[in-house]
């Protein structure tokens, strides 16, 4: 009884197998998941959903969304520097969103949500604004 690998000579692959995922082609598909659990956190959370998953992955938006938009600011640094910057900008944002919201009296998990991905997102833009503003050719007249 001959198995697959035995039929095949070494360093070749069997053609039955299939392709094997690299590296670079877990990147997008663990980003991918990533956003996905975050807007499914984000939805749950405003939506007002009661679900087991409700503060797992509105905890993981809370953390994950304004890293996300700090790493576009910090392109220049090395790939665990950047991820280590962008984690602490995100525990600062969340720090500064919580008592701003409690010292208005407007505390709500909703908003505070809310105010998170607003602020996330304003980084986020400010920092494409700044990429597309550098890249735009100068004009002379």
């Amino acid at each position: 009884m001959n198995s697959p690998s035995a039929s095949t000579a070494p360093g070749e692959r069997d053609p039955d197998s299939g392709p094997r995922p690299t590296e670079a082609d877990l990147g997008p598909l663990l980003a991918g998941a990533a956003v996905a659990a975050g807007a499914a956190g984000a939805a749950l959370a405003l939506l007002d959903l009661s679900t087991p998953v409700r503060a797992p992955l509105t905890l993981f938006f809370l953390l994950a969304a304004p890293g996300f938009a700090f790493s576009f600011w910090l392109r220049g640094l090395e790939a665990r520097g950047r991820a280590v910057a962008a984690a602490c900008a995100a525990l600062v944002v969340n720090l500064l969103v919580a008592p701003a919201m409690l010292a208005l009296h407007v505390w709500s998990v909703r908003g505070g949500v809310a105010a998170v991905a607003g602020v996330s997102a304003a980084i986020f833009l400010s920092a494409l604004a700044r990429r597309q503003r550098h890249r735009a050719p100068m004009r002379r007249t």
